[in-house]
């Protein structure tokens, strides 16, 4: 072979290997892409420590029936309402479960939430505790006392109307805004003197220390667990948001009638202990259904007291936030 056949047959050899490289490449860089667009769809759901989320969570069955369809649901715990809806609020999450004040405080602060269902009413789900042996025997004694409390939460109105009833303004006590945790342990240390606080958390503070209820939600407050939506989503996959809903209220039926199974499935999750995870469960109430008229006037009375009180920036409309009828 001549020289020059030798100096060609290396360059068409140099040039073939790299014509092969490049189209590895490409071929890498389409599968990479094929690969990217075949991942499944994602519905990102938020809950709380407690609640019919977390059974739903715990028994599997929305997942099974979303991964049929090629949806992967993602699940995420917060610590409180608040939390839960400022998540949504930014994108990221698309459903969601809170009590009535943060869907409030989240609307005032403009998120494009939706409500898409609610529980029915725990008024004895919430309450006002003391230590077991504080000399605090009603609210009206609560004057010029600190009470912890999660701002923005349900607790939040639940102790607006209570101070009301014992005749009491918002301004006579000293607000200590404080999460669960935080709240549980100024508690328990003695740097408040009561805390306004919901189930689960109730239910242990009471079972681990013999915490008093001092008043509850009972005949001034209702109390309902919202379910919401970002309303893209549920504009865009009404489907799959009623299919967590069809979910939701098989899991309610279930649990109500199986308290006690349901308090054993969900207390080692919850890692409160069986016998607050059942007290919690005998004040709960289920059967999830769609967000009627008057439910959404209630929020509209709880958004006009918190926007009297300057809780939030501006006035709202509530029913601005719920889907339009088909």
């Amino acid at each position: 072979m001549s020289r020059y056949k030798t100096s060609s047959y290396k360059a068409y050899k140099i040039a073939r290997r790299r014509s092969l490289g490049l189209l590895a490449g490409l071929g890498i860089f389409a599968l990479t892409g094929f690969s990217q667009a075949a991942e499944p769809e994602q519905l990102r759901i938020g809950y709380q420590k407690y609640g019919t989320l977390v059974l739903l969570k715990a028994q599997g069955n929305l997942d099974k029936r979303l991964a049929a369809q090629g949806i992967q649901v993602k699940w995420t715990e917060f610590p409180s309402g608040p939390a839960l809806l400022e998540a949504l609020n930014v994108g990221a999450l698309d459903f969601g479960q809170a009590g009535e004040a943060p869907p409030i405080f989240a609307q005032a602060a403009g998120a494009n939430l939706v409500y898409v269902g609610n529980e029915p009413p725990e008024p004895e789900g919430e309450a006002i505790v003391v230590p077991q042996h504080s000399p605090i025997k009603s609210v009206a004694e609560l004057k010029g006392k600190k009470i912890a409390l999660n701002k923005g939460s349900n607790v939040h109105y639940l102790l607006v109307k209570l101070l009301e009833k014992a005749g009491l303004q918002y301004q006579d006590i000293d607000a200590v805004f404080l999460p669960p945790a935080d709240a549980r342990a100024a508690f328990e240390r003695g740097s408040v003197d009561a805390w306004a606080i919901w189930d689960p958390f109730l239910a242990a503070v009471q079972t681990q220390t013999g915490a008093r209820i001092l008043a509850d939600g009972k005949g001034v407050v209702s109390n309902h667990a919202f379910y919401l939506a970002a309303r893209p989503y549920a504009e865009k996959r009404g489907n799959v948001v009623s299919l967590v809903l069809e979910e939701l209220a098989r899991t309610d039926q279930w649990a109500a009638r199986n308290r006690k199974a349901a308090a054993k499935e969900i207390a080692p999750l919850l890692g409160l202990g069986l016998a607050a995870t059942e007290l919690a469960l005998s004040r709960n109430s289920f059967g999830v259904k769609p967000v009627s008229a008057e439910v959404l006037e209630a929020q509209q009375k709880i958004a006009d007291v918190f926007h009297r009180l300057r809780l939030i920036p501006k006035p709202i409309v509530v029913k601005a936030a719920a889907l339009p009828q088909k």
